[in-house]
């Protein structure tokens, strides 16, 4: 059992965020049978061809482990908006003594890469970068999506019943304890969060597992199957033809897609449509009081009042 406890300071710092190359380790790990959800088998299909053509052989041994993976090839990101240039910059960052240190905890066969830690570093970066641009980052819009909307289910939760209300529902290896984290593990540890506080990370390619990355000096953090991972592959949603004849076809796809808020963007890469399409179709439904819109940052998300609920139970 690994216990997290929650410290005053700790426990002030719960936050959620994006992590593109902890997608990219679960990836290659899903393309190698260590992990698998059955959505992902067409994926898989597809990205076991293409890997095999990739020069990442070093890559794959270290990512073939079952017990540990190393933390420094997916270092914790700062926030919900980090990219993997950031991470993959952080990534050449790591001292050669961390790398060291990681990679002798990994339990397969490093015999293929150098023995200099600072060479291993930066072969096993170059081959997460390639990894990342031929597999991961062309579905990286359609990944990106559920994990935000995953992200915005999780901090309601937290806004309405405090962390444990989150951690009720985030994977049944894992509950609250009094003010201890509990994930339910082989390994024994005990270590108390300081000021940096909990990280939580959704992944579509996490099933069905919890990780943790509690090694020093890393962020602690705890990397969780994010919700909805069944629609990850799935097509443009199908709207009623009650529906489509009362409101257009494309107005009632994008009232049937809102179970969970959603930007511009991201509803034009599940339609398949312009945005400047979707934007009009969203502000016409917003102004007849079926969707509402909020601002997060930079983005606009919409989602479905009671009245659009209604319309489309009915």
């Amino acid at each position: 059992m690994i216990e997290l406890v929650l410290t005053p300071a700790g426990a002030n710092r719960v936050r959620f965020a994006l992590s593109p190359l902890e997608e990219t380790m679960g990836a290659v790990q899903t393309i190698l049978g260590v992990r698998g959800h059955p959505t992902h088998l067409a994926w898989v299909a597809k990205a076991a061809v293409s890997i095999r053509e990739l020069p990442v052989g070093e890559l794959l041994a270290v990512l073939g482990a079952r017990r540990y993976l190393t933390d420094f090839l997916s270092p914790p990101p700062s926030g919900p908006r980090t990219t993997a240039r950031a991470q993959l910059a952080e990534v050449r960052r790591t001292p050669p003594a961390q790398v060291a240190t990681e990679l002798a905890m990994v339990d397969a066969d490093l015999s293929g890469l150098p023995a200099d830690p600072a060479a291993a570093r930066d072969l096993l970066a170059d081959q997460m970068e390639l990894v990342w641009t031929e597999l991961v980052e062309p579905n990286w819009p359609r990944l990106k999506r559920l994990l935000t909307a995953d992200i915005d289910y999780r901090s309601r939760r937290l806004a309405e019943g405090g962390i444990e209300l989150v951690l009720s529902d985030l994977h049944p290896g894992l509950r609250l304890a009094g003010d201890v984290v509990l994930v339910e593990t082989k390994t024994r540890v005990r270590t108390e969060l300081d000021e940096r506080g909990l990280l939580l990370l959704p992944g579509l390619f996490a099933w069905p597992r919890l990780g943790v990355i509690m090694v020093p000096p890393w962020q602690p953090a705890v990397l969780y199957p994010a919700r909805g991972v069944g629609e990850l592959w799935a097509g443009a949603p199908v709207p009623t033809e009650t529906l489509a004849a009362v409101v257009g076809r494309t107005k009632a796809a994008l009232l049937t897609a809102l179970d969970e808020p959603a930007d511009t963007s991201a509803l034009a890469i599940r339609l398949g449509l312009s945005a400047g399409t979707v934007s009009e179709h969203l502000t016409a439904l917003r102004d007849a009081r079926l969707l509402s819109s909020s601002r997060h940052g930079r983005a606009v998300r919409y989602r479905r009042t009671e009245l659009g609920d209604d319309l489309l139970r009915s």
